[in-house]
């Protein structure tokens, strides 16, 4: 088939994205709740604040925001790992970042799935947040042979899947009616299942080790555990769960409220307690939940640095993990520490502490060819001739996706596993290496930079 008939690996992705949400809504009634007051507080924050409004027209963020969201699975071996990669390559997806979360108390190691260029982020920012669990760091050695003998036993796509991904590594792409087939197929990975594959004391040896270990290997595939919109305001959200009937955690995780956000913000509704099908018995699960994402600026590795102190910081004059008991005291700390953080994208750029686009502005257009105008990218700036926004965060802050998970898997999921990260297993694992985040943004800003000064009839900036 000619290159021309296939349809984009952004297409298939915004199919998938969409697919999966219309899934998970049907498997989980509150998401489908939170995604209504989602959509009614970023109405409501476009309306009150329009210079948001404006900044996300400049952007282009505006079109995508009611399908920004992510996904997050659980994958129990480096086959699995493997070739969901290559499921997702199918969607244009990459893995980008290594995250331990091990030493946080949770027994695995992650990347995120998703589109690397800015142009395919434009079309579909759907990305799915990968773990691989450590069988390693089980120290039992009879509980880690028969989690890895009941993993063994068990096959997570479907055949058809399979033929598909392979049939698209072959050909170059897939045509539409395979497109849509294959997005049918590969969405089996991700659907719960309520029979589980052990015998209830298999379950509750697993879970006895770790709530999450019980939730990976004791099921028939890595069901999506949850589902992410994004908000421009998740304070509000925070405050108005309760309302809808959605128990929120205690804690938001990330930056304070800002201005100007920076990285990434989470938080989410407690995990669901749900009917399982053991094979002697029926019992329960806790595993799934609906989480809020509030993005903001890509940081500079000198952003990143400062980031990390300001946090280390607060957790360290509050001497103890946020919950519910100290929710209070932490944010007033993090709102005390972060004041170290400049609240003002001009003074972010100047000092190199996050990412920018940066757009040719009419006025600028207008001067094209002007022998007097500016050249330098201040001097431009300063004339209204270049318009910057911050480049948009797109990845995950380990010490906040081990507080969505802890929080969900409950006080006697913590753990000690120390410090784990071990970058090369996991690539060794996925076959391949992980993209380095920082660098995507980079490439980005400067792409940017370069169509600005195409525009405006300069060689460079």
């Amino acid at each position: 088939m000619p290159a021309h008939d296939f349809v984009s690996p952004d297409s298939i992705r915004a199919q998938f994205s969409a697919a999966m949400s219309l899934m998970y809504k049907q498997e989980v009634p509150l998401y489908g709740t939170l995604l209504e007051l989602v959509s009614e507080i970023n109405q409501q924050v476009m309306a009150e604040q329009p210079q948001v409004a404006q900044a996300l027209r400049w952007t282009g963020e505006v079109e995508r925001l009611d399908q920004e969201r992510h996904g997050a699975i659980r994958v129990g071996s480096a086959e699995e790992l493997a070739t969901i990669a290559r499921l997702f390559a199918v969607m244009g997806m990459q893995p980008v970042g290594y995250y331990d979360l091990s030493s946080a108390g949770v027994p695995v190691h992650s990347t995120a799935f998703r589109a690397v260029h800015e142009q395919s982020l434009h079309v579909s920012p759907f990305r799915v947040f990968t773990s691989l669990l450590r069988l390693e760091l089980i120290d039992n050695p009879q509980l880690r042979a028969m989690a890895q003998g009941i993993l063994a036993k068990r096959q997570i796509f479907t055949r058809r899947a399979l033929e598909l991904i392979a049939q698209c590594e072959r050909d170059g792409g897939l045509s539409a009616a395979d497109a849509n087939e294959f997005v049918q197929e590969a969405l089996h990975t991700f659907r719960w299942h309520q029979e589980a594959t052990v015998t209830a004391e298999q379950y509750q040896q697993l879970h006895d080790q770790h709530r999450l270990i019980a939730d990976v290997v004791a099921f028939k595939g890595p069901h999506i555990n949850h589902l992410t919109p994004r908000t421009l305001d998740i304070d509000a959200i925070q405050l108005g769960m309760p309302a809808k009937g959605i128990p929120p955690k205690a804690v938001v995780e990330g930056p304070p409220t800002r201005r100007h956000p920076i990285l990434l913000r989470q938080t989410s509704f407690k995990a669901l307690q749900e009917k399982v099908a053991f094979s002697d018995h029926q019992g329960s699960h806790t595993a799934r939940f609906g989480e809020i994402e509030q993005r903001g600026a890509a940081l500079t590795p000198k952003g990143r640095l400062l980031y990390d102190k300001l946090l280390d910081a607060t957790r360290a004059a509050l001497g103890g993990v946020p919950a519910e008991a100290n929710a209070e005291r932490y944010r007033a700390l993090l709102q005390e520490t972060f004041a170290q953080f400049p609240d003002d994208l001009a003074q972010m750029r100047e000092q190199g502490l996050a990412y920018f686009r940066y757009f040719a502005t009419d006025k600028g257009l207008a001067a094209r060819g002007q022998a007097d105008r500016p050249t330098t990218l201040q001097g431009l700036i300063e004339a209204g001739h270049v318009h910057f926004e911050a480049l948009v965060y797109e990845d995950f802050l380990p010490v906040s996706a081990a507080g969505i998970f802890q929080s969900n898997l409950g006080d006697e999921g913590q753990a000690d596993y120390g410090s784990n990260a071990n970058r090369e297993a996991f690539e060794a694992a996925l076959g391949l290496q992980v993209q380095d985040e920082l660098a995507l943004y980079a490439q980005s800003e400067q792409r940017s930079l370069q169509a600005c000064a195409q525009a405006l009839g300069l060689s460079s900036m």
